[in-house]
């Protein structure tokens, strides 16, 4: 039967505070299990360092490959004067200067693209190239959905700028799946900065539930509501879910530990097709997500 899908214009982030949680494993079988949607949907790979939905969504058919290039500044010590004035407007030391023996270099590792020194220079000594940051790849299923994939060029340092663009390809779209990068570092805060709701995947376990505290401080100060997947939820402590209680934060799914969600998952493979079961349990899980984000939409 299909499923009607009445939230629309939502972005939802599935995050976690470390690596190997199984944040994929939700965001790609959440995807799959809305593929009978009549809304358009598009699940955005932002791991840009390292995007994997696609070992898992292959019958995606490639539409397009966009470039993502960044302004990097170039200085032209000709005109120079060594004011220092850019190395001030600088929030990431991407300049560095010394007034003697006068030295002005642009670190391109560190520069962000903000164009602040470009403004502050009034000499006009600062122009700008195009850097190659990475692509952002369009796949399309045959019911419409979409998978956007945002993928860094190698030796490329900074994916903020990459997971901007791919989010904001992914804005037409009703309803918008978010695969954040793992850690709470500038990659998860740019992928969860604009969304309306977060899951957050964790496993129970010492280092799992210090991440999660951490991810939930951070989304507490940025106001963004969010609830918890414990996944391999019989394998650990219940600090996890005492945790969850003590906050008053929802706890959306628990996720055992499975041998054939275990095997399938090596193999590339979707439980969501190959179990009813599964499929059914992740169609509830966006409608109790759903259910979460209009209780917090409504306080």
């Amino acid at each position: 039967m299909p499923i009607i899908v009445i939230m629309t214009g939502i972005t939802i982030a599935i995050a976690s505070g470390k690596g190997g949680t199984g944040k994929t494993f939700i965001s790609t079988n959440l995807f799959n299990s809305l593929q009978d949607s009549r809304l358009s949907i598009a699940l955005v790979d932002c791991d840009a360092e390292a995007p994997n939905d696609r070992e898992f969504l292959k019958e995606g058919v490639l539409q397009s490959s966009h470039a993502v290039n960044q302004k990097i500044p170039v200085i032209d010590k000709t005109k120079c004067t060594y004011c220092g004035k850019c190395d001030e407007y600088c929030n990431f030391n991407a300049i560095f200067f010394l007034e003697e023996p006068q030295t002005i270099e642009v670190l391109e590792d560190l520069c962000h693209g903000c164009g602040a020194c470009s403004v502050a220079c009034e000499y006009g000594a600062i122009s700008e190239k195009d850097d190659l940051l990475g692509y952002v790849n369009r796949y399309r299923f045959s019911t419409g959905k979409e998978l956007i994939e945002g993928r860094m060029e190698v030796g490329v340092l900074v994916s903020v700028g990459i997971i901007k663009e791919s989010i904001k390809m992914a804005e037409p779209f009703d309803l918008v799946l978010l695969d954040s990068p793992p850690g709470t570092g500038c990659p998860f805060i740019q992928t969860v900065y604009k969304s309306d709701y977060v899951v957050l995947v964790t496993e129970p376990t010492p280092f799992g539930l210090s991440d999660l505290k951490q991810s939930v401080a951070i989304l507490k100060e940025m106001g963004i509501p969010c609830g918890v997947i414990i996944n391999r939820a019989d394998m650990g402590t219940d600090d996890a879910q005492n945790y969850l209680k003590r906050e008053n934060i929802p706890l959306l799914m628990s996720v055992p530990f499975d041998k054939e969600i275990a095997v399938a998952y090596s193999k590339g493979e979707m439980i969501t097709n190959l179990s009813t079961e599964w499929k059914a349990k992740f169609n509830q899980l966006y409608h109790t997500i759903k259910e979460e984000f209009e209780k917090n939409k409504a306080k």
